[in-house]
C-alpha cells in the first residue's frame, strides 16, 4: 500500500442499546487509513464489539455518520455491498460457523461472491492449508474445540480475500504455537485491519498502534500508556501508582 487514503470513518457516532439509557458508543470519532494496522485494548463492557458491529451496519447508531470505502453508509442496503469488503472475525466462532463440514463453511463466501463451486472449493482449500488446519477440512465444525473454530471462523473470513479486516479477540482459545503462526499470518498481510485483544504482546506484535476506549469514545496513543499486564490509563504517561 503505497498510498494512503481513508478506508472507515465513523464521525459523532452515538448507540444506545434498546432499554438502557447508558451509551455505549458516545460521540465516537474513528478512521481507518489504508496501510493501518491498528490495536484496540480496553476493559469488556467499554463497546468494543458494538463499535465493530456498527462499523458494518449491525448495529444501528442513534447518531453521526458512517463513511466506508468513500460512501456514506446510511440505510441497510448501502451496508451489503461493503460486506463483502470488510472481513470481520466475529467474538463467538459459533455466530459464524453454520454449514455442515469446515470445508463447506470456508467455501461459502467464496461461493456468495459468484466463484463456481469447484473454484470456492480450491479457494476453500488453499486458506485452509495457509492456515495450517487443512486435516479439519471433513470435520463437523460443531465438534470442533473453540480454538480450532476461531481458526475456522478467521479461515472463512481470509477465503473472501477482504480489503480490511476487523478482529474480535482472534486469539481466544489458541495455544501459543498456534497465537504464533496467526501473528506470521497477520504480518504478512498487505491490508489494513483493526484487533481488539486482551493479549499485550499479541497486540504489540501486529499492529503499529495500539487504541483504547472510555466512556464511549476512542483514545488514542497519544492519550494512553499500555502495560505488560495488560491494561490502560488516560494520561497514563503520567507518573502514576498502582495499587
Amino acid at each position: 500500500m503505497t498510498q494512503t487514503s481513508s478506508i472507515i470513518k465513523l464521525k459523532d457516532i452515538s448507540f444506545f442499546y434498546p432499554g438502557s439509557n447508558t451509551k455505549v458508543l458516545d460521540h465516537l470519532t474513528l478512521e481507518i487509513n489504508t496501510g493501518d494496522r491498528i490495536g484496540m485494548m480496553a476493559p469488556n463492557g467499554s463497546g468494543k464489539t458494538t463499535l465493530l458491529h456498527t462499523i458494518m451496519g449491525l448495529c444501528k447508531p442513534e447518531s453521526g455518520t458512517i463513511e466506508v470505502f468513500g460512501k456514506l453508509l446510511e440505510k441497510e442496503k448501502d451496508f451489503i455491498p461493503i460486506r463483502s469488503r470488510i472481513g470481520l472475525l466475529f467474538q463467538d466462532s459459533d455466530d459464524q460457523l453454520f454449514c455442515p463440514t469446515v470445508l463447506d463453511d470456508v467455501a461459502f463466501g467464496p461461493l456468495n461472491l459468484g466463484f463456481s463451486p469447484q473454484k470456492a472449493i480450491t479457494i476453500a482449500r488453499n486458506t485452509l492449508k495457509r492456515l495450517g488446519i487443512e486435516e479439519f477440512e471433513p470435520s463437523v465444525t460443531h465438534r470442533l474445540s473453540g480454538g480450532q473454530k476461531r481458526l475456522v471462523a478467521l479461515a472463512s473470513v481470509l477465503a473472501m480475500a477482504p480489503e480490511v479486516l476487523l478482529l474480535d479477540e482472534p486469539t481466544a482459545g489458541l495455544d501459543n504455537k498456534v497465537k504464533k503462526k496467526l501473528i506470521d499470518i497477520l504480518n504478512g498481510l498487505d491490508i489494513s485491519y483493526f484487533v481488539i485483544s486482551h493479549e499485550y504482546d499479541f497486540a504489540r506484535a501486529v499492529t503499529d498502534k495500539i487504541y483504547s476506549m472510555e466512556n464511549g469514545k476512542i483514545l488514542t496513543d497519544d492519550d494512553i500508556q499500555i502495560h505488560r499486564h495488560e491494561h490502560v490509563h488516560k494520561h497514563g504517561k503520567h507518573p502514576h501508582i498502582h495499587k
